[in-house]
Order: C-alpha cells, then structure tokens, then sequence
C-alpha cells in the first residue's frame, strides 16, 4: 500500500511540492492568487519558476511546455529546452517566470471561427495557476489558457474560468442571504469515461476505423450484448493489464483514476475518477483520453473513443457529474428531510430553471458528428433534454409548486429478504438511464456528453445558465427583510419551479409517447448536431453570454462557426471514405466472390449436375442484385456529397449533411452489410464486427 500511496501525483508540481519547493512567503502570496484572485507579480512568477524547473529537471524533464485547448477541441503544446548557451561553448538551465507566466505559439493554424486572419498570427498563452503543472514524457506542461493579438479567447479553457469566476460570484450572493461567507463556490465534476478496446491488427484492417474513429460498414455480430454478460462482468487478463498500466500512468500525473469496469457493449469498458474541481477535472480527462490511446499500443490494442464505433450496440459517453460547493458544504446536498432544507431547494429551483431555459444550449453543447449516432440508441439518452429528480426529489418540488404542507418522503429500507444479506439504506433517487440529466443524490449527472469530447463545453454551459439563475434570486431578494426571508424565497421557487415544470420527466425517454409529450410541453428535439448547433448564437443565448461577461458576441459567433467547420468536415472525411471503400474495397470482392460462384455454376452444369444448382443460382442472383444496389447507392451518396461540397454557406452545407447525405451514407451501408451475410468469409476483405469484438 505505501507504494501505490508513493507513486499517486508524483509527476505532479502539486500544493504538497510547492510547499516543499517554495519559500514560505511566496507559497502564501501565491495561493493569494490561486484562491482569492490576486494579482501575480513578476518576483513571485520568477520564484515559482525557479522551482518548478528545479523540480521537473530533478523528475527527468529537459523541456517545458505551455499546454493549452485550442478550439480544436483537443490539447496542444510546444515544447522548449530548459538548456540556453552561454557562449563559451556551455549551458545553463533557464526558466524564467515570464516564460512561465506567458507564451506565444503561433495562432494563425489553429480554428478561431473567423476571430483570426490567416497572416496574423501572433496569439499568447497565459498560465492558468488553478490546474498543477505536471511532466509527460519528460517535458513540464503547464496548464495555460490561449487567446489572440487582441485578447479574444481561441480556446476551451477562458471561458469556463470566466463561467466559474461568475458562477462563485452570484452563488456567494445567494449564501450572503443564508448569513454564510465562504471563501470560494466552486462547481466540482467527476466524468466517467467509457471507451472500446479492441486488437491492433483489426484496426489497422478496417480503413474506416482508422479514418473516421467509427465503422462505416458491418453487419450485426451473432452475438452482440443481447445475453448482458459483459456488463461488470470478470475482466479479461489483457485488459486487466492495460488497465493497471493505464492506472499507473494516471495515478503518477495525479489523476485520482478510482473505479474500472466492463461496460454493456462487447470490448466496451469504462474508467471513473474521484471528483476534483471542474477546471482541474476536464484537465485530467484530457490527459485520460491521451493515456488510453498511448498505453493501448503497449499491449498490441486500440483504443477507441469515437462514441459509436460499431453500428447496433452500445455507444460510448462520458457522464458529467456537476455539482456546486464550497469549502464546507455540497450546495446540491439535500439533507435528511430536503423540504425543510430550504438553502437545497433555492440552489436545486436555480439548476432546473437553467437546464430548462437553456436545454438548446445544453443539446448544442454536446452536439457532433459522433454524438449524432448514439444519441437516443443502445442506452444513450435521447436528444431532447430533461431532468429527472427521483422520488423524493419530485414529491418535494410538487409540494412546492403547489404551495402544500412541508411533508417530506423517508429513506426507504430494501429487505433482500435472505438473513445473510444486510438490510439496506434505499437511495433518495432511483436510476433513469434514459434521462440526459438526473439527479443522482448531491449532483446531476449529464449523460448526453459523448465520450470523445472535450467537456468544457457543456460545463460552461451549466455554469453560466445557473450563474444567471442564482443572480435573478439574488436581484429579487436582497434586500428582504430577515423575517420575511424564508416565506419569499420560498414562494419565489414555488413560481419559478411552475414556470419551469416542463423540463422534469422521470418517465421513459426512449419511447414514442415521450416524443409526442415532449412537442406538447414545448421541449426542444434537436436531433442532429446539425439542428442544435445554431442555438450557439440565438439571440437568448447571445444575451446570456454577453450579460454573464462569459463570452462576447464576436467569440460566441467564433465558436459557433468553428463547431460547423468541423461537423463539415468530419461529414465530409466520412461520405469520402464511405464512398471509396465501397468502389475499391467492398465492390471488388463481392464481384470477385459472385465470378466464383458463376463459374462453379458452369463446372456444374457441365457436368450435368443441374439439380444441385438451384441454390448457387440463388446465391448468384442475390449477389447481383446486391452488386447494383451498391452501385445505386454509391451514385447517390456521390450525388449528394457533391451537392453538400458545392454550399458555400456553413448552416446549410451541414444541414444538408445532416438530412441528405447521412440517409445516402446508411442506405450504401444496408446494402454492402447485405452482402457481408451472404459472401464467404474468405472472400470479405476486412475483419467483420464477430472477427472484431470478442477476441480481446
């Protein structure tokens, strides 16, 4: 045990290091900047400068790096050498704090949605002291922002620290009202990563996979998750090895990686940290997903985080947990007897009325190309968003909205009705897997966020739209008198939780009848990234964004045109592939397999052996029909593409992606997966989804 205590954050300039690293004077000034937002001056940068250098070169590092969030949605570093010459023909080591304070890369190559002419390149980094530096392959990446010439922010990072500086700002107002004064209110997250494993050598055979991340072809496997043995079920050796490998590539950068188990689909697993700070949290989870694909290739797998790589099982999310607190208290913890909590019920009234206002925000904010093809299939949740509270919860928030008696619901007791079991404490809230956004006992966890994503987004989102929720509370009672307090905020969550009553369903999700309820109610089914990506710049978000200080116009509208940019050209890599492999792959072969089997129908009519040909007649009829299906459908995704290539405008070459050419792309699919059932095994030029997903 004192090894694996030893090993956890050891590649991590973390509070411990600093403290070790730092003198006593320039520690405190520091977490003055850290915890209270002081300004950093030169003299402390250069001190914690010296020490970090001192500390990385001491764990093996010989560079540095600032390591930032484009737009992209990916991570991004530069990496410099401590060493400088001196002219002697030697060197020193030098790492100054202006070095570490700011950086400039180059900001004309990365998406900037328009912010940005190709020849103005210059952009800066900016040290973001909130998230610890850490060494990755022997380099010291620091933690930074990344913004342009002018100070428009390129990248993921700004604005979520912008979303919590106001998100602290109102919910301190709101406990202001509750007499309390923390120091800090702070959104807390623990993403849970789900992800595919699968052979090297079976994705280096599938040109899809390695091109778009997902299958563009395959028919069903015979068996797929239908007998649900995979589930938490025992872990094979191979994957176990990956996993305790992964475990300790996370645990030294001190990613605090806690809980590991098979998932649903075959091949599918999925990895859960212990909750962190939301600015640290997505930090780590950039660095999980790097992890998983590099220590995969140290044991001849892949690793897949595309959040549907394989058509008719599970697809892979990455579940948002958000939940709000402060140094002492979780602000979504409802205590014993939740209706007298009334301090619960103010902060749980903010969150509903924000998911409602701005569920197209919140669909937007996990709107991609990926994304599209779980949502609503296998266990993924469905596109139109709501919340679910669970028992307790909702008879609390109907008694409210009706203005009844405060009579709480009681923990039920499970009896497992054998004597050797324990009785068991029952959970305020049962699980809904359809639901995107469910209460589950001192937090909400988004489930609609796809597993290959960023996940600044939809917490900038939740940050920001409760930020505004809690300022109207705060607008409208400040001021009350003391006595008078708890009846008016109480009859305002009563009025503010009827208005917004529309959002909470704890029902089915995946079925018909809560699509035609969902229209009724007035509830946003943005189906397709396509659909939900405008809502970025609707003129309600807009003054969201704006009135927040969270994004200014022109960097809303950036982001917006980035995220169709990429939606297109992801569309686009994807209708090329699917259209080439269909000519130069799958076509050939089944021609190939139909000729053989043409031919062994003239060796047997030669022989005389007509009655044995009528079901190599068949066959040969099927094949040729399939052969012109595929022919036909290769024409018209072709068509199509060319149509969608040929917009000029963004909105509408991805709404004629998303409504167009998506279609093409699944009616090819259906014809060349009929062939794959008939075709021999021998004659199939690429590993099927049964030679794929049960061999790790």
């Amino acid at each position: 045990m004192a090894n694996l205590t030893d090993r956890f954050g050891t590649l991590v300039f973390s509070e411990s290091v600093m403290k070790e690293y730092l003198p006593k004077e320039v520690y405190k000034r520091l977490f003055a900047t850290i915890d209270e937002g002081e300004p950093l001056d030169l003299d402390v940068a250069n001190a914690v400068a010296h020490a970090m250098k001192t500390w990385a070169i001491e764990h093996g590092a010989t560079h540095y790096a600032h390591w930032f969030q484009p737009l992209s949605g990916i991570t991004s570093e530069k990496h410099d050498s401590f060493l400088e010459p001196v002219g002697d023909g030697t060197a020193i080591t030098k790492f100054t704090g202006k070095a570490l304070i700011q950086g400039e890369p180059d900001a004309s190559s990365f998406p900037n949605g328009g912010l940005r002419a190709t020849f103005e390149a210059r952009g800066y980094t900016a040290w973001d002291p909130t998230s610890p530096a850490f060494i990755k392959d022997e380099v010291l990446c620091i933690p930074t922002a990344f913004c342009g010439y002018n100070g428009e922010a390129l990248d993921k990072k700004t604005p979520l620290l912008r979303s919590m500086k106001v998100l602290d700002t109102q919910a301190k107002r709101v406990l202001a009202l509750f007499g309390k004064t923390p120091k800090r209110v702070v959104p807390s997250i623990g993403l849970e990563q789900e992800y595919f494993l699968i052979k090297k050598d079976a994705y280096r055979k599938r040109r899809d996979l390695v091109i778009t991340g997902r299958t563009l072809f395959g028919a069903p496997p015979c068996k797929g998750q239908e007998l649900e043995e995979h589930y938490f079920g025992a872990i094979r050796p191979s994957v176990s090895k990956y996993m305790k490998a992964l475990d300790d590539e996370l645990w030294a950068l001190g990613i605090p990686a806690k809980t590991k188990h098979n998932e649903v689909a075959p091949c599918q697993h999925e990895l859960a940290p212990v909750y962190t700070e939301l600015n640290e949290g997505i930090d780590n989870n950039m660095l999980v997903m790097e992890k998983m694909k590099l220590v995969a290739t140290n044991f001849d797998l892949t690793c897949l985080l595309h959040e549907k790589p394989f058509e008719g099982i599970n697809g892979s999310g990455k579940h948002n947990n958000w939940s709000l607190g402060t140094e002492d208290e979780n602000l979504l913890d409802p205590g014993d007897t939740p209706l007298e909590n009334l301090q619960f019920v103010v902060f749980l009234t903010a969150v509903i009325e924000a998911v409602d206002k701005y569920q197209d925000l919140l669909r937007m904010s996990v709107a991609s190309c990926g994304n599209d093809h779980r949502l609503g299939a296998n266990e993924a949740p469905p596109a139109i968003i709501s919340i679910f509270l669970g028992d307790q919860l909702t008879e609390v928030v109907q008694k409210i909205m009706d203005g009844k008696a405060s009579v709480h619901a009681t923990h039920g007791v499970l009896d497992l009705g054998a004597d050797v079991l324990p009785n068991l404490e029952q959970d305020n809230t049962d699980r809904n897997r359809t639901s995107p956004f469910a209460f589950t006992g001192n937090k909400f966890e988004f489930r609609a966020v796809g597993s290959e994503a960023n996940p600044s987004d939809p917490n900038l989102v939740l940050d920001t739209a409760v930020a505004e929720a809690l300022k109207e509370f705060a607008d409208a009672l400040e001021g009350t008198p003391a006595d008078d307090f708890a009846s008016a905020a109480l009859e305002y969550c009563k009025k503010t939780l009827n208005e917004h009553r529309r959002i909470l369903f704890s029902g089915d999700g995946y079925s018909d009848e809560w699509q035609e309820e969902a229209a009724r109610r007035g509830l946003d089914n943005l189906r397709t990234a396509a659909d939900a990506l405008p809502a970025m710049v609707a003129p309600k978000n807009l003054e969201l964004w704006t009135s927040m200080g969270v994004l200014t116009e022109t960097e809303a509208f950036s982001r917006y045109e980035v995220k169709l940019e990429k939606y297109n050209k992801l569309m686009n890599i994807e209708a090329t592939t699917m259209i080439r492999e269909a000519r130069r792959t799958y076509r050939p072969a089944i021609t190939a397999y139909a000729t053989k089997v043409a031919k062994g129908l003239e060796i047997i009519h030669s022989a005389g052996a007509d009655a044995a040909m009528d079901c190599e007649k068949n066959t040969l009829n099927k094949l040729c029909r399939g052969i012109t299906d595929i022919n036909e459908g290769i024409k018209a995704l072709d068509a199509v593409h060319q149509k969608a290539e040929g917009i000029v405008d963004a909105q509408e070459q991805a709404n004629c992606y998303a409504h167009e050419v998506s279609p093409a792309m699944e009616t090819l699919r259906a014809a060349v997966d009929a062939m794959e059932e008939i075709v021999a095994a021998d004659y199939w030029p690429v590993p099927t989804y049964d030679d794929i997903l049960f061999y790790v």
